[in-house]
């Protein structure tokens, strides 16, 4: 391991690291609520506020998923700390993108959202993600690894991928209103790339272990063998 990785690894495990990152993942919080007590979110806060609350959600899904392939391309085993926080701060900003939704078009009325969630898909399919990524806000902590155990907690996250999908139609189809699909592409292209890079990594170590010799343990002198 070089010393600018060692070095980085070193900042990532300071005690420190995680108050900070925990921080700038609040900014974009902070900086929409301050724009919406200062007026600053433009001639219609309500659909601004909803919009990049959507935005931050599924921008927080592509750094979730972006914390494995950096992290074995860099060597920088220290992001792996921060994968469950990011995580939550996926679902922390989906929830905010449900509620602005459900406040400002809604007003909270929990008949009528139902009536638009059924009828309208892109709505639909954003709300299935929020479904499914509920489940793995509720499991990231590590008394609910050690009740279901390693392997179903696994399987369990694997819906980020399905998530990830659904958030890409509910982006396409929200976008398709207006004919603006240049974001989209952006997006399709970052999670396609990270998806791409798990299959070629799964697949390559395979391929690593089936060519790897298989060294058979020696019997010792003295030893018998029975048949």
């Amino acid at each position: 391991m070089s010393g600018p990785v060692l070095v980085l690894n070193k900042l990532l495990l300071h005690q420190a690291a995680k108050p900070i990152i925990f921080l700038i993942c609040l900014l974009p919080f902070i900086r929409l609520g301050y724009g919406a007590f200062t007026d600053g979110l433009g001639a219609n806060p309500a659909e601004f506020l909803i919009r990049a609350a959507g935005d931050w959600t599924l921008r927080f899904v592509c750094i979730v998923l972006a914390v494995t392939p950096l992290r074995v391309m860099t060597k920088l085993s220290g992001l792996a700390r921060f994968r469950r926080m990011l995580g939550l701060f996926a679902y922390f900003y989906v929830v905010f993108h449900l509620l602005s939704y459900s406040w400002f078009d809604m007003g909270f009325d929990v008949a009528d959202i139902a009536k638009d969630i059924a009828k309208r898909p892109f709505i639909l399919v954003g709300f299935a993600a929020f479904v499914l990524l509920t489940p793995l806000a509720a499991t990231s902590f590590n008394r609910a690894i050690k009740a279901m155990g390693a392997k179903r907690w696994q399987m369990l996250h694997k819906l980020v991928y399905v998530i990830a999908g659904l958030g890409l139609l509910h982006f396409f189809w929200m976008r398709a209103g207006k004919n603006n699909f240049n974001e989209v592409f952006v997006y399709v292209a970052i999670v396609a790339a990270l998806l791409g890079w798990r299959v070629w990594y799964f697949f390559s170590k395979k391929k690593k272990m089936q060519s790897s010799p298989v060294v058979r343990p020696q019997p010792s002198r003295g030893s018998s063998l029975r048949s």
